[in-house]
C-alpha cells in the first residue's frame, strides 16, 4: 500500500535559511515574487514537492518575518508535520518561539529540527546550539545541516521519511469525525490564468475531489464546478486530503473568490458562523485576560471578543465571519502588540449567544450546516442573513427593528428585509411584529417565561409582561400580540388567559 499524502510546512526566525533548505532538498526555489528575490525575504507562502523515494511530501514554506506571521498561520493550518529551521550562527529567536506556539496551537507535534548554516561554526557552537533547540522541541528528531555544501541533506531526509511514517498513524487516528470523508479546502491563493479562468490553491483538510464535482464556494455559497485538478503541476481527476491543490474552477470570476474562502460540498458541514464555542489547548489564561483578540482559522482570522463559559472553555464572538467543522482547530492572538496567545478546537462552531454551563443539543436548528439556511430560497444574501442572526441574537430580547439594523450595518434597508424574511422563513427567526423579529431561541425563552407567569397566575396584563421581562412596552405588546395569534393566550379585556 502506498504511503498516504502529507503536507510539510516550515517554520523559523527570517533569515534562518528555511528558504535555501527547500532549495537544497527540492531543486525548487519558493520565492516567486520579483520582490522575494530582490531583498532575499519571504513574503508569501511557497511550495514545493519533496520526493524521498516511496513517498513525495508536500511542502509549505512560510515568511520568518514578525510583519507576516498572519502568512506563516495560514501555510501552517491543514499540515501534518513541521520542518523548523534554526541557524547555528543565531540560535532560537522570537520567531522560532512564535511559530512553534502557533504548531502547538494547531496541533502539529511532528516534526523535525534543523540545525542550518553549520558550516559557518565550529562543532561546539554547533551542539550549544542543539541543545538550546532541542528543548524548545522536545520529541522531534534533530539534524545538523548545510544548505550550501550540503553536510546533513541525506540525514535530514531520513529523518523527514521517519517522522512522515508516525504521522500516517496519528492521520488515520484522527479522520473519524463527522464530514470527514468530504472535501475542505481552504483558500490560500486566488489567481487567473490566460485561457483557462479563476484557480485557486489550498491544502485540502479532508475528503476527495474530482474533476467536474459540483462545490460551493464559501461564505457567498456561490456553486462551482472543478473544471481541472492539478497537485505540483501535474494534472490528475481525482486529488486525495493532505495534498496541495491547485483547483481550475468554472462558474466563478477571480473577483469572487479570496483567500481566506473555502472550497466544500454542501455536505461537509462547514458554518459560515458570527460565534465560535473553542475548548482551549494552550494559553488559556492569556486569552481569558484580552477583552478583544485576532482568531485565526483556515487561511482566515477575524477579530473577536471572548466570553468565559467556564474552565477551559470560551465563546468567541467574531466581527467577521469564519467557516469552521467542530474540530476545527484555531490560533488565537492578541490584537497590539501582536502576539500568539494560545489555541484550541471548535467544539460548537454556530452556537447561540450564551454563558457558562449551557450545552447544545444536537437536533438544534442552528447545528445545521450552511446549506440548510441557504436551500430555502436563492433570492436570500446568506451571510448577511447570518449576520443579521448574530446581531439580533447579541440584542437579547429588545432587537432592533430592520431600519436600525440597515443604517448600523451600513447595508440596504432592501437587503436586510429580504434577509430578514428568509430567517423568518427557515425558522430560525420569528416576526413578532412587523419591526419586532426574534431570534427563534431567544423568542422561545421569552414566551416560555410569559407563559409560565400565565398559567401560575391564572392570566397576564400587558404591564405585567413588560415589567417581568423588563422590556418597553412596545416589545411586550408585539410578543403578547403575538402569542394570542399563535393561540397559546386568549384576550378577555385587559388580561390574557392561558388558551385551553
Amino acid at each position: 500500500m502506498a504511503p498516504l499524502p502529507l503536507t510539510l510546512g516550515t517554520a523559523g526566525h527570517i533569515d534562518h535559511g528555511k528558504t535555501a533548505l527547500v532549495r537544497a532538498l527540492t531543486g525548487r526555489d519558493t520565492d516567486r515574487l520579483p520582490e522575494e528575490r530582490r531583498r532575499g525575504l519571504s513574503i508569501e507562502l511557497g511550495f514545493a514537492e519533496l520526493d524521498l523515494g516511496e513517498r513525495r511530501l508536500s511542502i509549505v514554506d512560510v515568511p520568518g518575518h514578525e510583519r507576516f506571521v498572519r502568512a506563516m498561520i495560514a501555510g501552517a493550518s491543514g499540515v501534518d508535520m513541521f520542518l523548523l529551521v534554526v541557524a547555528v550562527d543565531d540560535g532560537p529567536m522570537p520567531q522560532t518561539r512564535e511559530h512553534l506556539a502557533v504548531l502547538r496551537a494547531l496541533g502539529v507535534e511532528r516534526g523535525v529540527v534543523a540545525i542550518s548554516k553549520v558550516d559557518l561554526v565550529n562543532a561546539e557552537a554547533r551542539q550549544l546550539v542543539a541543545e538550546e533547540t532541542a528543548a524548545l522541541a522536545p520529541g522531534a528528531l534533530l539534524v545538523e545541516v548545510s544548505a550550501v555544501t550540503g553536510e546533513g541533506l541525506e540525514d535530514l531526509r531520513t529523518a523527514l521519511t521517519d517522522t512522515a511514517a508516525t504521522g500516517d498513524v496519528e492521520r488515520g487516528q484522527r479522520e473519524t469525525g463527522e464530514g470527514e470523508q468530504q472535501p475542505v479546502l481552504h483558500v490560500d491563493r486566488a489567481f487567473t490564468v490566460a485561457g483557462h479562468g479563476t484557480v485557486v490553491t489550498g491544502t485540502l483538510w479532508s475528503g476527495q475531489l474530482r474533476r467536474g464535482q459540483r462545490v460551493v464556494l464559501l461564505p457567498e455559497e456561490r456553486e462551482a464546478r472543478v473544471r481541472a485538478i492539478q497537485v505540483h503541476d501535474r494534472p490528475i481527476d481525482v486529488v486525495d486530503s493532505h495534498q496541495r491543490v491547485a483547483l481550475n474552477l468554472a462558474g466563478v470570476g477571480r473577483d469572487e473568490v479570496r483567500r481566506g474562502d473555502v472550497i466544500a460540498t454542501p455536505e461537509a458541514g462547514v458554518h459560515v458562523t458570527y460565534r465560535l464555542d473553542v475548548d482551549l489547548e494552550t494559553g488559556s489564561s492569556e486569552i481569558h485576560s484580552e477583552r478583544r483578540l485576532q482568531v485565526h482559522l483556515g487561511t482566515r482570522e477575524a477579530p473577536a471578543r471572548v466570553a468565559d463559559l467556564g474552565d477551559s472553555t470560551v465563546q468567541l464572538r467574531l466581527e467577521q465571519p469564519l467557516m469552521a467543522r467542530k474540530g476545527d482547530r484555531v490560533v488565537i492572538r492578541s490584537i497590539s502588540p501582536p502576539h500568539t496567545l494560545g489555541g484550541g478546537f471548535v467544539i460548537h462552531p454556530s452556537p447561540p449567544r450564551h454563558g457558562p454551563g449551557w450545552r447544545p443539543e444536537p437536533s438544534s436548528a442552528r447545528e445545521r450546516s450552511f446549506v440548510s439556511s441557504a436551500s430555502v430560497t436563492t433570492s436570500v444574501p446568506s451571510p448577511l442573513a447570518r449576520r443579521l442572526l448574530a446581531e439580533l441574537e447579541d440584542d437579547g430580547s429588545r432587537p432592533r427593528a430592520p431600519m436600525r439594523l440597515a443604517e448600523d450595518l451600513e447595508e440596504t434597508p432592501r437587503d436586510i428585509e429580504r434577509s430578514l424574511a428568509g430567517l423568518v422563513a427557515t425558522g430560525e427567526a420569528v416576526r413578532a411584529q412587523r419591526d419586532v423579529i426574534y431570534p427563534v431561541t431567544e423568542y422561545r425563552r421569552l414566551r416560555a417565561a410569559l407563559l409560565d407567569q400565565a398559567n401560575r397566575r391564572g392570566s397576564i396584563t400587558l404591564a405585567e409582561a413588560r415589567d417581568l421581562l423588563g422590556i418597553s412596552r412596545k416589545y411586550a405588546q408585539a410578543l403578547i400580540d403575538h402569542l394570542n395569534a399563535e393561540r397559546k393566550l386568549r384576550r378577555d379585556g385587559d388580561r390574557h388567559f392561558p388558551a385551553s
